[in-house]
């Protein structure tokens, strides 16, 4: 058989498609960026048509130059963007709506509305998850209401479903999602990895409307259209891609991902770990009819799409790339302090009130320094996380597997290692979203016969290891919190 496999990966900016051969190195790529739509302040929303369009343009490029036919695929897996939601009408295929990115901030009223006395706690022990925008099910909610759609999702006219939905409903007709993202919506009950019928009817989300639930290794169906003939063997959430793509398949193993926003996963066996530091309990993946494997999770609105803002709203680079060299320019921060909370404040936070802020200005700083501490931010936020996850696990991670676009900036990177005082290790293959869709489709279909022998291929790049004072990292990380605290209570 083929030992070439696909991968989709639909982010929040781009979609690309990936090919891989049997020893897990890219024999081909294609990726395109899709419209950021922002109708009002802390809105975000994306045209799934858009999506869908882009995503079978890049598998037809990515073919192309690897000059090799769709039926040289052994199989092709899906990696998304998580909790954005997309409603569409089953007959016609068609959106009700853009989609709802998991950044946008329209349902804060709701989930206090739902919240109600018990506060953003009410269905955590369940879920794994606090009541906040991020999740989908208010999101899907929201959308009911406010396009009058109650009537039809109660009579099964309506589909709802993340991104990893939306493509392989276009790509094989059926309407399924993985646990992983499934995990993500407050609407599926984390023990028993099913739909709970009564947080559906709380949250007010008809049951007729969810997908089926299945694992996020094994054979789904198979595709139409631009893979014609390919069976569709794998879909993660992105997260949880990029952690079957670290290979973190060991119990207190984590990786932490740098791109939109950073998320940090630490492996936590085959029961999931409560969270009392702010941190979310989710699905890692399932492997066919195997135990499911959770995770803890540290969620980041704002890190890669904060050097996104400094070229499109303040123009001060020019491309995402220019950023590394003018944060050079500066010998340190400058005591300046960028706290990006866009859309709130994620883990271990969770503040929907808070909003950016940059503190520490004077008259000698500059663009520089704004640039340094933009960079920064991704760092810092990602040192809360990990002490939050160190906290909760009981484990003290020896090193941080690291992915991603900002991996590639060597002095972020070494900061990052400094801040958390443990080794921060990148791969080879970097973008590992996209490698771990592709290790699952191929494990699903006998490509790779088991995890050892995804475990082997994992190769590591490069290292960095603290060399920051302790007193100096507890000096920087307090005047962070001071930051942190200055973003508060602002909405």
């Amino acid at each position: 058989m083929s030992e070439l496999v696909g991968a989709i990966d639909q982010g929040t900016s781009s979609t690309r498609f990936m090919i891989f051969d049997g020893d897990g190195a890219v024999v081909a790529m294609d990726q395109q960026e899709h419209s950021q739509i922002f109708p009002r302040p802390g809105w975000v929303e994306h045209d799934p048509v858009e999506i869908w369009e882009r995503t079978t343009s890049v598998i037809e490029r990515a073919l192309a130059g690897a000059g090799i036919t769709v039926s040289e695929l052994a199989a092709v897996g899906i990696t998304n963007q998580r909790e954005t939601t997309v409603l569409w009408d089953r007959k016609t295929g068609e959106p009700v709506a853009n989609a709802i990115v998991w950044q946008d901030t329209r349902t804060a009223d709701l989930c206090t509305e739902l919240a109600g006395e018990a506060g953003v706690e009410r269905y955590r022990s369940r879920t794994g998850l606090p009541l906040a925008t991020y999740f989908s099910g208010p999101k899907v909610r929201w959308l009911l209401d406010t396009h009058d759609l109650g009537d039809r999702a109660r009579r099964g006219e309506l589909a709802f479903g993340t991104i990893d939905s939306w493509l392989a409903w276009n790509l094989t007709g059926l309407h399924v999602t993985d646990v992983t993202n499934a995990s993500r919506t407050l609407l599926m009950d984390l023990v028993t990895t099913t739909w709970d019928s009564d947080l559906a009817l709380e949250i007010g989300v008809p049951t007729h409307i969810l997908p089926e639930i299945v694992s996020s290794v094994g054979e789904i169906g198979e595709c139409h259209g631009p893979l014609e003939g390919v069976p569709l063997a794998a879909m993660l959430g992105d997260q949880q891609a990029a952690l079957f793509g670290q290979a973190c398949f060991a119990p207190g193993e984590a990786k932490n991902t740098y791109g939109t926003g950073n998320f940090m996963l630490m492996n936590t066996g085959n029961q999931p770990v409560t969270s009392g530091s702010g941190l979310l309990s989710t699905v890692g993946y399932r492997v066919g009819g195997q135990e499911t494997v959770y995770a803890l999770e540290g969620s980041i609105a704002v890190t890669g799409s904060l050097i996104h803002w400094l070229r499109d709203n303040l123009g001060i680079i020019t491309t995402a790339e220019d950023v590394e060299d003018l944060a050079a320019s500066v010998e340190d921060n400058g005591d300046v302090y960028f706290v990006p909370a866009f859309s709130g404040l994620f883990a271990p936070y969770w503040r929907p009130d808070a909003r950016g802020v940059i503190v520490g200005l004077t008259r000698f700083a500059n663009k520089g320094h704004i640039a340094r501490a933009a960079l920064e931010a991704a760092a810092y936020q990602s040192a809360d996380v990990l002490q939050a996850m160190t906290t909760d696990s009981g484990v003290e991670l020896s090193e941080l597997r690291v992915d991603g676009g900002m991996t590639t900036n060597g002095a972020l990177m070494q900061f990052q290692a400094d801040l958390l005082g443990v080794d921060v290790v990148r791969p080879v293959v970097a973008e590992t979203t996209a490698l771990g869709a592709a290790y699952g489709a191929g494990l699903a279909v006998g490509v790779w016969p088991g995890l050892d022998e995804i475990r082997g291929l994992w190769a590591e790049d490069t290292r960095w290891s603290p060399q920051m004072p302790d007193g100096e990292r507890a000096r920087l990380h307090a005047r962070w919190r001071r930051a942190v605290e200055r973003s508060l209570d602002w909405a």
